[in-house]
């Protein structure tokens, strides 16, 4: 999770972050004759100008998809923690591979644990401790700078988060055709923004 001078990034200025690595890898992925896999989606590769506009870099392991194949294999691996399981075990690059990466990224900017945290072992990852918190259990894995009990319309700032990281994890399918594209990522971003800024005093 990006944090300016040990400032944490409320929860309106995250979501607007996320859309715009969203909306970059949406251009990426349909924006060309030839689709871009970035390959190597994660928060290093986030960099925030003086705006706070987010912009992708890095792109020394990105692969062109041909008109022939939507899938491309390669003995190159990205990093662990955000790597699609194809992706890991069989070297398959297709543009699924961004969106697992992508919903790997969500789940972190919202609960503030990296996929590499040592809480994560044997069978426990960030992907199924979030999964196994909703719907009812979705304030332990949220970042507890974002959401207190206090806030004004908690249970609605609440229920925001909970449909993020719904979305994270269809992101996240293990099988590629099940994950959500990032056109449709987009789409739901911009409807929780929009839901998001109806509610006064959004800043956590």
């Amino acid at each position: 999770m990006v944090v300016l001078h040990n400032h944490c990034l409320d929860l309106l200025q995250r979501i607007s972050i996320m859309m715009d690595v969203a909306s970059a890898l949406e251009y990426l992925h349909f924006g060309y004759t030839t689709p871009v896999v970035h390959c190597d989606l994660k928060p290093s590769n986030i960099l925030l100008d003086e705006s706070m506009v987010a912009h992708v870099s890095d792109f020394g392991m990105a692969k062109f998809l041909d008109e022939e194949s939507s899938v491309l294999h390669t003995k190159t691996l990205a990093t662990l923690g955000y790597l699609a399981p194809e992706y890991g075990l069989e070297g398959q690059v297709s543009k699924r591979v961004d969106v697992y990466s992508f919903g790997i990224v969500l789940m972190e900017t919202f609960s503030r644990m990296k996929p590499s945290d040592e809480m994560f072992k044997d069978d426990l990852s960030l992907k199924s401790w979030i999964e196994e918190s909703l719907p009812d259990a979705t304030t332990q894995v949220i970042d507890a700078n974002l959401l207190g009990r206090q806030d004004e319309h908690f249970n609605e700032k609440l229920e925001c988060i909970s449909v993020i990281f719904k979305l994270a994890l269809s992101c996240c399918a293990e099988c590629p055709r099940d994950r959500t594209n990032m056109k449709d990522v987009v789409a739901a971003l911009e409807k929780i923004k929009r839901q998001l800024e109806s509610f006064p005093n959004i800043s956590a």
